[in-house]
């Protein structure tokens, strides 16, 4: 399946070999042999028992992974989350999240990010809005350059940038030696950036499977059902650990296992017309108890940041949708690259030219 189209725009999304190997061999497969030493799980009663039966550890949680070897507490984890989580709310919050001159067309997800950071971070210092460019996801030897050369000096935050600067960078002025600014910098990026990415990866992705929207259809139905069809993480690793033989023999105790969001997601067995955008299926589901659905993760221990990417999202579609914008109808395909942020890499966003016509007519 290199090549699936969306039946109800007609475009077509091109996943990249891997990803569609993974849709042409194995949907509909419980647990299935990836390589030597890594078994798939994309069955739902499985992926239950799998990350049922432990916790994650730091390596495997990807945002918090250690920081150029510092591990990074839960406790830690859990408190900077908390600060980019007040940064959002107090963006929501202002009269006009979104200015009423601003831009929406374009690419995404490029446009939407640039929005995000702006709207979430925008008072912050430029030292630590560098670190929200998507340039430094090329390698990240550029990203802690970066990171480096603004740790030489501290960051003090006085009068004026006091006042507009974000919770989270009050929280990395705080850092005292060049050490602790590095590593409180390394933090701003791994915490900040993902949300920008993922909102802005989101709408592309709604955009692209399903835009224009029916007036009835909710922005929330919207977002769930592009959760489902792009998951931001398509996978879920796990190291081998001594739980897993104990639940399905066709894990060794050798074995890594890789749970698959993107193949549960598209099960036959769970989903009607699997491969369709109908967001109305939400209607009658729960995003948090349907099975095999897994975006924010598992019930066990679900993503601490979805309460910031989902009303984020559900925010910049209204807009998209207010402002009668639209994917550029000469587009008719997209790619789907192997990252770790499963999107489309570029959506041409115009404004509708139906209903902008429709307008003209009437004036």
């Amino acid at each position: 399946m290199p090549a699936a189209p969306t039946l109800t725009t007609g475009r077509t999304t091109v996943f990249s070999p891997r990803l569609a190997a993974l849709l042409d061999n194995h949907l509909g497969q419980d647990a299935f042999r990836l390589e030597p030493d890594t078994v798939g799980v994309a069955g739902h009663d499985l992926i239950d028992r799998i990350l049922a039966a432990r916790r994650a550890t730091e390596t495997e949680r990807p945002t918090f992974k250690p920081l150029h070897g510092r591990s990074i507490a839960r406790s830690e984890a859990s408190s900077v989350t908390q600060t980019v989580g007040r940064d959002v709310r107090r963006a929501l919050a202002s009269p006009n999240p979104i200015p009423a001159n601003a831009d929406l067309s374009g690419p995404w997800p490029l446009t939407g990010h640039m929005l995000l950071r702006d709207m979430v971070l925008g008072g912050d210092p430029g030292r630590l809005k560098i670190l929200m460019s998507r340039n430094l996801e090329l390698t990240p030897l550029l990203t802690w350059t970066v990171i480096a050369a603004g740790a030489a000096l501290p960051l003090r935050l006085r009068g004026e940038a006091a006042a507009t600067a974000g919770s989270l960078a009050a929280l990395t002025a705080e850092a005292g030696t060049y050490q602790d600014r590095r590593h409180a910098m390394g933090i701003y990026r791994r915490a900040a950036a993902p949300v920008c990415f993922t909102v802005s990866t989101l709408v592309a992705n709604a955009l692209w499977l399903g835009a224009p929207f029916d007036e009835g259809v909710s922005n929330r139905n919207i977002v769930l059902e592009s959760l489902r069809l792009l998951p931001p993480s398509w996978n879920i690793l796990r190291r081998a650990s001594p739980e897993y033989p104990g639940l399905d023999p066709r894990i060794g105790t050798a074995d890594d296992v890789l749970v698959l969001p993107l193949l549960s997601h598209r099960d036959p067995g769970l989903w009607e017309d699997p491969h369709e955008f109908r967001p109305e299926r939400w209607d009658s589901l729960d995003p948090d108890h349907t099975p095999g659905y897994l975006p924010f993760g598992h019930v066990s221990e679900r993503c601490w940041g979805r309460h910031m990417v989902m009303p984020l999202a559900e925010l910049l579609l209204d807009r998209l949708r207010t402002d009668g914008l639209t994917v550029d109808p000469d587009q008719r395909r997209a790619k789907v690259p192997l990252l770790g942020l499963l999107g489309v890499e570029e959506v041409r966003v115009v404004p509708d030219r139906m209903r902008h016509g429709s307008r003209a007519d009437r004036g």
